[in-house]
């Protein structure tokens, strides 16, 4: 049996209406559940970059970026595995002010999980963790059992390649001396 790792798909298009439907239609038709999503402009401008995580083996993971590929609106697909990247979340916590004042470890608490806080009123303290998943769920789990925890929300994950520029900057150069070339032998 083949086992299920977490992969991150990231895909460049321009910015499409009704394309994000597109995408998650092939990953429903797989059966693949997205457990993270985000969007947003790319370092090229007018490309818009997808990241996208979901667990599932590499013969099916391979055949969805193929499949994505495929779209006349997408400029490239890739998958990648946490090795291949630097990648954070951020999130959210809002907690009773009352009870985080009482609980007197509030200082420690911040430097155990490097998080920030937000915003604090006489009702709320809204605290923020940036970092992969074990790390905000972990902040998350400890205030759930010392305090309660009465809002949360983590974001999808954004990632970067830990290639010097974004693989697509390189597809499209090589396309670009292509082009170069053809021009110069019709000269």
């Amino acid at each position: 049996m083949t086992t299920k790792k977490l992969y991150t798909v990231i895909i460049f298009s321009e910015n499409t209406v009704g394309l994000l439907n597109q995408i998650t239609i092939i990953f429903t038709r797989r059966q693949l559940n997205i457990e993270t999503l985000s969007v947003s402009p790319s370092a090229i401008q007018g490309i818009h970059k997808f990241t996208i995580t979901t667990f599932a083996d590499e013969d099916m993971i391979d055949k969805v970026v193929k499949q994505i590929d495929k779209r006349v609106d997408i400029l490239k697909a890739y998958y990648n595995t946490d090795e291949d990247l630097v990648f954070q979340e951020i999130a959210l916590y809002k907690l009773s002010t009352e009870l985080f004042i009482k609980m007197g470890t509030v200082e420690d608490l911040i430097r155990k999980y490097n998080a920030r806080i937000l915003e604090m009123n006489e009702t709320c303290v809204v605290l923020e963790k940036s970092g992969h998943y074990d790390e905000t769920q972990a902040l998350f789990k400890e205030l759930s059992e010392t305090i309660g925890v009465l809002q949360f929300i983590r974001s999808g994950r954004v990632a970067i390649t830990k290639s010097r520029v974004e693989r697509l900057s390189d597809m499209l150069a090589e396309m670009e001396r292509k082009l170069q070339e053809k021009q110069n032998r019709q000269q």
